[in-house]
């Protein structure tokens, strides 16, 4: 196995590809916004990680009370995205980039690592069987299956915040929370806007844009969250054919 991975800095950020989004034309504003993103991130300790390769293998994690998500856990560091696609699964990199975040942890005597998954696989949420494996446990639940995970190492066990339990919003459109995290996220906006004004959909696209706005949501948060009739109805980056399944269904 080729384990040569590469800890983005602000010196290699400029040069390195963001992996989940390397030569895709539609994703390139996406990765631009991702990248200014994380100049800031960085140097607070926001850790991208990946393998020194042409491929989406990756880990990204930041200290829980800076990572734009409904999660609450002083100490602890929160893994936003492990990634391992394509002819790169089955080599052990999930394993290991998941054991340097863990080593980490333990070398700056954090409380713990946790990360939100689900009881059964979701798109674009991290897959469970891994962190079970690693010791981590289920420490706390919302509806529609969503979990969080904690691998706790000083006992405490961190929590989705109290305003994450709503799972509503009092107003009826169409709703979507957002945050340049995800490269994704900038070919989303633009296919659902599209959509929402051919066909007449009222939309209300709300930025997210500090640590604290995104633990104040009314809903579970990764980076993306989508309301409609005022309930939370997915984390699913959406595209035109997943939307109008979503409106159809609701």
């Amino acid at each position: 196995m080729d384990s040569t991975y590469i800890t983005l800095t602000p010196d290699n950020l400029a040069r390195e590809h963001l992996c989940c989004a390397i030569a895709d034309k539609r994703h390139q504003q996406g990765v631009a916004d991702k990248k200014t993103w994380l100049a800031t991130r960085v140097p607070q300790g926001h850790v991208f990680r990946k393998l020194d390769a042409r491929g989406k293998v990756f880990i990204e994690y930041a200290p829980l009370e800076q990572a734009w998500v409904s999660v609450e856990g002083p100490g602890y560091l929160y893994i936003h995205c492990l990634w391992v696609s394509g002819s790169y699964k089955g080599k052990g990199h999930g394993g290991a980039l998941l054991d340097s975040c863990i080593q980490e942890a333990r070398a700056q005597g954090s409380a713990g690592v946790c990360v939100l998954s689900a009881d059964r696989k979701k798109p674009f949420l991290s897959e469970k069987g891994i962190f079970v494996k690693h010791g981590f446990e289920v420490v706390d639940t919302l509806p529609g299956g969503y979990e969080l995970l904690a691998l706790s190492l000083d006992g405490s066990k961190p929590r989705f915040a109290d305003t994450a339990r709503a799972m509503r919003i009092p107003e009826q459109d169409l709703t979507i929370y957002h945050s340049p995290q995800c490269p994704y996220i900038a070919d989303c906006l633009q296919q659902v806007r599209a959509v929402c004004e051919r066909e007449g959909i009222p939309l209300r696209l709300i930025p997210v844009e500090s640590a604290a706005q995104a633990k104040a949501l009314p809903g579970v948060f990764n980076n993306w969250a989508v309301f409609y009739k005022g309930r939370f109805q997915t984390l699913h980056l959406l595209n035109e054919g997943y939307l109008m399944k979503m409106l159809a269904s609701a």
